[in-house]
């Protein structure tokens, strides 16, 4: 690693152990190496501080941060961005795996692409084994050159996980820190998205693991997900529709933030108000691991080829 890393990457990490071992792994493993990794563990009671510890004992890119209490993963994930360096940014999550390429190629197409401020790459959801349980094909209309229709496309189509891109991180300090109300992910992307164009390398790159103790399995309703998010938001002032009035209303003010014309800005509220009358239709910003799974048959390429499980460590 350079003394100023290119790129940062930031992961937030709680009681992890399971499977935050295989994701490092898969991370300081990618053929991109110029970048610093940046954990910051929220007070965690299990095994994942000695994980954490152990890793960075051997490889000198990551940086560990152990916060002496649970502070929610919003402010855990804000955490890690504020420590970052980089000129790029990506988060990443303890339990997702990654194909040795998807650094460099996400890192080649902004270089390629000065216009783009967020890369991606194809994807698919893994179950805790590993195995593939729904392969997706980007459908969002990120890649427009018109802010109107990224954002249309964000609110009406099926979700992808660019939340989980490599994005520039100047946008990234322009644009409203994370929230911790319901969907506040969705409304973060949406104003990322206000501010330039995304790019979906067109490989598969990314595995998303869906399992019973993921953050949305585990806390099924949307007060408990928003309090997992930021505990504060456990007690009475926080009931569920205020938290659906401040998803809502965290587009309106992405909106209001955002770089664009009158006219654009017109268009985009069209959209939102649009969006508002139309929640009836099926799928609309569902969460591509919310859908049936398919027969992992159908994908002909082996994880196990494309993620970089145990590549070498640096001392």
């Amino acid at each position: 690693m350079t003394a100023q890393p290119r790129l940062s990457i930031g992961l937030p990490v709680y009681n992890g152990e399971e499977y935050l071992a295989e994701s490092l792994d898969a991370l300081l493993g990618q053929t991109y190496e110029d970048f610093e990794l940046v954990i910051s563990d929220n007070a965690s009671t299990d095994g994942t501080q000695d994980i954490c510890r152990r890793y960075a004992a051997r490889d000198s890119r990551i940086r560990y941060l152990r916060l002496p209490r649970n502070v929610g993963a919003t402010p855990n994930h804000n955490l890690v961005f504020t420590e970052s360096r980089g000129e790029l940014f990506k988060w990443a999550s303890h339990d997702d795996l990654y194909a040795r390429d998807l650094l460099r190629l996400c890192v080649e197409a902004l270089d390629e692409r000065p216009e783009v401020i967020l890369a991606h790459s194809g994807q698919a959801v893994i179950d805790g084994d590993g195995k593939v349980t729904l392969p997706y094909e980007y459908g969002l209309a990120t890649d427009s050159p018109k802010p109107p229709e990224r954002f249309r496309s964000l609110l009406f189509e099926p979700g992808g996980d660019d939340f989980y891109g490599v994005m520039r991180a100047d946008v990234l300090r322009r644009v409203k820190p994370l929230d911790s109300y319901h969907h506040a992910d969705r409304t973060f992307v949406a104003e990322i998205t206000l501010h330039g164009p995304f790019h979906q390398v067109p490989e598969l790159l990314y595995f998303r693991r869906d399992h019973p103790t993921r953050a949305e399995r585990a806390n099924p309703s949307k007060r408990s997900r928003s309090a997992n998010l930021d505990p504060r938001r456990a007690g009475p002032l926080h009931p569920t529709p205020r938290l659906l009035a401040e998803y809502v209303w965290g587009f309106v003010e992405a909106i209001g933030r955002a770089p664009l014309s009158a006219a654009d800005r017109r268009r985009c509220y069209g959209h939102l108000a649009a969006w508002m009358t139309s929640r009836v239709r099926p799928g609309a910003g569902e969460r591509i691991e919310d859908r049936a799974p398919v027969d992992p048959a159908l994908l002909t390429v082996s994880v196990d080829d494309l993620v970089a499980g145990r590549a070498g460590r640096r001392a």
